[in-house]
Order: C-alpha cells, then structure tokens, then sequence
C-alpha cells in the first residue's frame, strides 16, 4: 500500500489553527496532568492493522514536529472493513470522554479512506442516523481544534466537509489526491 502525501502538508495546516484556537479555554475546569495538551483521534483506512494507520501514523508525526505541545494519539477501535459506524460510533465516545475527563485537550479528529468516512459521520450528524447512535453532544465541537479527511469517500457525494458541516467548516480540510478513484470524480 502506498502512502499519499497529506500528512506534512496537512499537519502544517492544522498546526496553524492549533497556534490560533487557543489549548486551553479560561472557563473549563483544570484537567488531570495526565492529559495531553493535543491529541489526534484517528480512524485508520479500511483493512490496515489496528491503531491510527499508516497515513494517520505520517500525519501524527508531522503534526508532532510542528506544535510545542505534547500530542496525544488515539487509534480508533473498529474492525475497518466495510461499516464506518462503529469507528463514528467509537471515536464520538471517546471525544465526549476526553471533554469529561480532559476538558482542555484539544481534539483533532482525522480519518483515512473508511475513517475518513467515520469521522464525517461524527462531524456531520448532530442526531443519530444512517446507522450511527452516538452523536456529539451540543458544544462537544468547542473541545476540537481540527478536522483533518485523507482520502474521504464521502466528498465523491456530498463534497468537501467544510460544504455540509457548518460547526466543523473553518477547521476541517479534506484532502483527494488528483486522480484518487475513492474521493475524486476522476
């Protein structure tokens, strides 16, 4: 399997609005010291091994070089095989948990082909639907700093996230590479 080329320019980008949205908001309440002051909550691509993946591996790293914060990195627990719910349904649970008990981690949700696909069902159904149950509570988006899509399957049909998902829009990129038959048209 090759690895396309998002991770270091998509983690320039989502350094740039970890240094402009602040990590830490003055009136949520301290968090545990165990709590990273960033973490990426990554949904790998379908079949890859579990953990982040190999592009969610690549974008972790860059993002790591690029912040003078400690980064965190969550690996979406789902069988990426055919079914984006149960990594939707995962990684909304585990952002809700990171805002209960690290209230100032700043959450930066990411997927690959298929978790690229989870993970525009958690930033996009505000109520359960196509499957998924769990979705984020209102005001659980103020705890995510970045949205960042590789190879979304999604985008073929409804466009780039920041296109139907207005709470996610200004801190979402969604990247295709030219000539990708899972996200581009061509």
């Amino acid at each position: 399997m090759g690895v396309r080329p998002f991770g270091f320019a998509a983690a320039i980008l989502l350094a740039a609005t970890l240094e402009i949205v602040p990590l830490s908001t003055p009136s949520i309440p301290a968090a545990s010291a165990s709590c990273p002051a960033a973490e990426v909550v990554f949904a790998r691509g379908r079949e890859e091994p579990p953990g982040v993946g190999y592009i969610g591996s690549a974008f972790v790293s860059a993002l790591q070089s690029k912040v003078q914060v400690p980064v965190g990195a969550y690996g979406v627990d789902y069988p990426a095989d055919v079914d984006p719910t149960k990594g939707a349904s995962d990684m909304s649970a585990h952002v809700q948990s990171m805002a209960k008990h690290c209230p100032n981690t700043r959450e930066v949700l990411g997927g690959y082909s298929l978790g690229a696909i989870s993970a525009d069902l958690v930033v996009a159904l505000a109520n359960p639907g196509f499957g998924f149950n769990n979705p984020l509570p209102p005001g659980a988006d103020q705890h995510v700093a970045a949205v960042a899509l590789f190879g979304n399957g999604t985008r073929r049909v409804l466009g780039p996230v920041p296109e139907f998902s207005p709470a996610f829009a200004g801190k979402t990129i969604d990247q295709c590479a030219p000539g990708d038959p899972i996200c581009s048209s061509g």
